[in-house]
């Protein structure tokens, strides 16, 4: 096996009387930050799901919006991802900035938003995002990619020259959290580490957790 060299980190510190009370304006505020540093795909983030036996699956999907509220993203209904939450509404998410050496994981329940919510955002898409989640049957088996893109140009032909609509089977969901944890990379791998932890609606427990 190749040797792979190790990251020292070092770049910053987080330091509690640093953080805000709200975890969400904590996310919010790294966000703004790794977009003032040009991170790539400042939205990316892995999102972890499960049977209800516990058999766990991860992929990278893209969050938009951050709120009181939670974390949310869309996908269709009928992918993996959204047959498990259906049947184990609970999961978690990492979002990782390595050119900022930070880290951001949410854990909590999952729960769709509401069809106007969807609507809405499925409008601000690109046209192609719009035929691709009529033409794409998400997680199936499929033949080849001639097939994928013959079922692109059926869906494009059926809405041409009218507004597309958003699939009955694709929306958001939200990630309600019951736990953020903050992390910075530190020299010698002690890393600063801290969690807001729901003790009540709307109230969170900041703790510092060991590396």
């Amino acid at each position: 096996m190749t040797q792979i060299e190790r990251s020292e980190y070092g770049r910053d510190e987080l330091h509690k009387s640093e953080l805000l009370p709200e975890p969400a304006d904590q996310f919010r505020r790294w966000i703004d930050d790794a977009v003032a540093a040009s991170v790539a795909e400042v939205n990316a983030m892995t999102l972890a799901t499960s049977t209800p036996e516990g058999r766990p699956s991860a992929r990278i999907v893209l969050f938009k919006d951050v709120s009181e509220k939670g974390v949310t993203f869309h996908t269709s209904y009928d992918s993996r991802k959204g047959r498990e939450l259906a049947s184990n509404p609970y999961a978690a998410l990492v979002v990782f900035w390595p050119a900022l050496e930070r880290q951001i994981r949410v854990e909590g329940r999952v729960e769709r938003i509401t069809a106007e919510e969807s609507d809405a955002y499925f409008k601000t898409r690109p046209l192609g995002s719009q035929l691709g989640a009529w033409a794409s049957h998400q997680s199936e088996v499929i033949a080849d990619r001639k097939t994928l893109e013959a079922q692109l140009e059926e869906i494009r032909a059926k809405f041409a020259d009218r507004e597309i609509p958003r699939p009955p089977n694709w929306g958001g969901f939200r990630l309600i959290p019951d736990a953020y944890e903050f992390w910075q990379g530190r020299a010698s791998r002690l890393h600063d580490r801290f969690r807001y932890r729901r003790v009540e609606p709307g109230s969170w427990l900041l703790e510092r957790l060991s590396p």
